[in-house]
């Protein structure tokens, strides 16, 4: 297997790793858990992973780690967690996706604890977005510690590009490190309004099928918002101090 194009690794090491200290700063992380990786344009079974042990607002550049789908060690001098390439092996390869990041945010975390198990796309402006991109797993089964457990969950997501994993957490996917993001830090913020609505023990009032999937188009349809705020934030968190 040639080795990587420094040139490339570079600014997928420099997104990734913003993505990562943008999602402590905003508290979608959880201690040292959950993972973010990116696959290489040139060679999608190779991909880029945060490290095990560091905590995601010191991760810098250096510290992302290259694996092949097999989950060796190409390129960075720590560690890669088990679970981490389970499920982001799995899902690379499954639905073709370049990114996938995993969470337990609170927020969307909670909403996988409830019966319907996920976000409903017609409850408000925000979630809209999400309409007709979300896979449910319904079926929680456990550590995700083996290929099968990994390749079930990315299956369930049934080619979408969120999925809600019941009493676990939720995946995002995209194109671009700061298109996914993007929706990572949405997604939480509008199942956060869920919730808060929720607490008021009021039913919810939802738009037409028609009309979610109207404003879901708009959004979709415009992403430049998205590298706009990639970008403030790459002002707002430069790379740790060393």
């Amino acid at each position: 297997m040639r080795e990587a194009d420094p040139k490339m690794l570079q600014p997928l090491c420099e997104d990734l790793a913003l993505a990562l200290r943008a999602a402590a700063h905003h508290g979608l992380s959880e201690g040292v858990c959950n993972h973010f990786s990116v696959a290489l344009p040139d060679d999608s079974r190779r991909f880029l992973i945060n490290p095990r042990g560091l905590h995601w607002s010191e991760i810098g550049p250096e510290d992302i780690v290259l694996v092949d789908e097999q989950g060796t060690v190409l390129q960075g001098r720590h560690r890669v967690e088990p679970t981490a390439m389970f499920i982001h092996a799995a899902t690379h390869r499954i639905t073709g996706q370049a990114v996938v990041l995993h969470t337990h945010m609170p927020y969307a975390t909670a909403l996988t604890l409830t019966t319907d198990r996920a976000l409903d796309t017609r409850a408000s402006q925000g979630a809209m977005r999400f309409h007709g991109r979300i896979g449910i797993d319904a079926d929680y089964n456990g550590l995700a510690l083996d290929w099968a457990e990994g390749e079930r969950i990315a299956r369930a997501m049934q080619g979408k590009d969120v999925a809600f994993l019941a009493n676990h957490g939720v995946i995002v996917c995209g194109a671009s490190i700061a298109h996914a993001y993007d929706d990572l830090y949405y997604l939480e913020r509008v199942c956060m309004h869920q919730v808060l609505a929720m607490s008021t023990g009021r039913p919810l009032a939802r738009v037409s099928e028609k009309l979610s999937a109207h404003v879901a188009a708009q959004i979709q349809g415009e992403r430049e918002q998205s590298d706009l705020f990639f970008e403030a934030l790459r002002r707002l968190l430069p790379p740790p101090q060393r």
